[in-house]
């Protein structure tokens, strides 16, 4: 990088620096470990011998904390996919069920919110369809932060709820299902061809805050991947172009991870790897009556404090998913 001619192929430099600048995500983070449990080990005799109970107190919540983020950079290792380090979108959708659906879509929304934010991800509201009498049927997020899709990736599935109704006044147990779908966010150029035949586009009026501008105007917008069936869309920007826009950015993601992650398959494959890098239907109950419960299919990772990880504690099944398939 120092080299006089460096900037002279700008793409060659860019990715130089995309390499460098992934290199110290993991670089920057173990010094700091590093450092932190020197000073430990250089202060504990001391205080140990002196009996000092106040500086032994602060070194033991030290060395917690210390463990903590170590366990964490050791889940991080097992992010070597070629996605793994991106940002990403993350879009759930109400299953059938109407309003009972709708409202669990809402309570997976404001779950992987606070997840995103006790990570210090910056979260961004793409697109949002509200449920004809509560809740949503449909909402997308880009959460932009270090290995954001590395980490979001073991979510994408069908999650199901079973309960007892709010909006039922016999009070009886419903079962709903929301899915939810990950795509990394390529900020780079990517070579991804899609055919002017192969894409229909829609557009609508888009609904909820926006004031008198989303009242008026078809600004909201529709693509649909034909071969694919993939749709995506987004309604945040002020302008039809700009939402359009967008869309085709989610499209080619969808459809560069698709390509991706079919590589590695065939590389497991050949390497005689047994790898799943796919995901099954349902891949984790809510239950909230008769006992409170979340179990993740998968992983057999359960927890009992359901209301922990509606408020966004869901790292447990994260990790128990990376570290038996990441």
């Amino acid at each position: 990088m120092e080299e006089p001619n460096f900037w002279e192929d700008s793409d060659s430099a860019q990715k130089t620096i995309q390499a460098v600048n992934l290199l110290k995500k993991w670089t920057i983070p173990y010094r700091d470990l590093e450092r932190r449990l020197n000073d430990i080990k250089e202060l504990y005799p001391e205080a140990s011998e002196s009996k000092d109970e106040e500086i032994l107190s602060e070194l033991e919540e030290e060395l917690t904390v210390v463990e903590s983020l170590m366990d964490d950079l050791e889940v991080k290792k097992m992010l070597s996919g070629e996605l793994d380090s991106k940002s990403c979108y993350l879009s759930i959708n109400a299953g059938a069920g109407g309003t009972e659906s709708c409202d669990w879509a809402l309570m997976l929304s404001r779950m992987y919110t606070r997840w995103a934010e006790r990570r210090g991800w910056k979260v961004e509201e793409i697109d949002h369809v509200d449920g004809e009498v509560a809740g949503i049927k449909n909402i997308t997020f880009k959460f932009t932060g270090d290995f954001s899709y590395g980490y979001a990736k073991s979510e994408k599935g069908v999650h199901r709820l079973v309960r007892i109704s709010p909006f039922d006044s016999n009070a009886r147990r419903h079962t709903s299902f929301a899915s939810v779908d990950v795509s990394p966010v390529i900020e780079e150029d990517i070579e991804i061809e899609i055919k002017p035949d192969d894409i229909r586009i829609d557009t609508y009026r888009a609904s909820g805050a926006g004031g008198q501008h989303v009242n008026k105007t078809d600004s909201a917008v529709r693509v649909t991947h034909l071969p694919t069936g993939i749709a995506v869309s987004c309604q945040n920007e002020r302008s039809q172009m700009q939402n359009k826009e967008t869309c085709f950015k989610i499209l080619k993601a969808k459809l560069y991870e698709i390509e991706i992650l079919e590589r590695e398959r065939k590389v497991s494959e050949m390497k005689g790897e047994k790898k799943d890098i796919g995901w099954g239907s349902q891949i984790r109950n809510y239950v909230f009556q008769p006992y409170t419960m979340v179990k993740d299919t998968r992983t057999k990772c359960e927890s009992g404090n359901i209301q922990a990880v509606m408020d966004g504690d869901i790292d447990p099944f994260v990790t128990a998913y990376l570290k038996e398939f990441g």
